[in-house]
């Protein structure tokens, strides 16, 4: 398995390598022995088509769940957002575009917001996420997509949103409800290798 770690702390791009000949290949998606060891033992599998110009997001979950995000079809620009009150990079968010062709996954720790969109000139894209806590109905919060705080480049101005995303608090709001201390946001795209 390849491995790039990203500049907030426990966020990784994973690999699997890919065995192949004349019929295809086959790539082991997860592992004891690979993420197993980085310690990412998942209890839930969860399947999200979407059609082109959706997003989902910012979604976090209480407790905090990680995710193993790898896009099955098509393609999204993928970002994860610190909101670790401990961690250096609290506050600071990285976005990337992943494809099914290049077949990276995305390793997000805990305590991490995530959400993804579709372009709107492209296919529908199929993504698939391991968590490694289950989903709870009643833990699910979204932070606001288009907060100018957070400054994100999504790439659809209009986007197809669900009714809680729609309506999500920004990052001042989700913190005056935690506690926590109102982070300097910012971040920035980071360049995925080919595949």
């Amino acid at each position: 398995m390849d491995r790039v770690a990203l500049d907030i702390p426990g966020v990784e791009l994973l690999r699997p390598r890919r065995h192949g000949d004349d019929r295809g290949w086959l790539a082991e998606t997860w592992s004891p022995a690979g993420h197993g060891a980085l310690g990412f033992v998942p209890v839930q599998d969860n399947l999200a088509r979407s059609r082109p110009g959706t997003l989902r997001g910012l979604h976090l979950q209480q407790p905090p769940q990680g995710k193993l995000v790898q896009v099955l079809a098509g393609r999204v620009f993928d970002v994860v957002l610190d909101l670790r009150p401990a961690s250096p990079a609290f506050g600071q968010w990285r976005a990337l575009w992943l494809d099914a062709a290049a077949g990276w996954q995305l390793l997000i720790p805990r305590g991490l917001a995530h959400g993804f969109c579709v372009p709107a000139d492209g296919p529908p894209a199929l993504v698939h996420y391991r968590l490694d806590r289950a989903w709870a109905p009643t833990g699910g919060r979204s932070l606001r997509w288009s907060d100018p705080a957070l400054g994100i480049p999504w790439p659809v101005a209009a986007p197809v949103l669900s009714a809680a995303d729609r309506d999500a608090p920004g990052l001042a709001a989700l913190c005056a409800a935690q506690g926590w201390p109102c982070p300097a946001a910012g971040g920035r795209l980071v360049s995925v290798p080919p595949g």
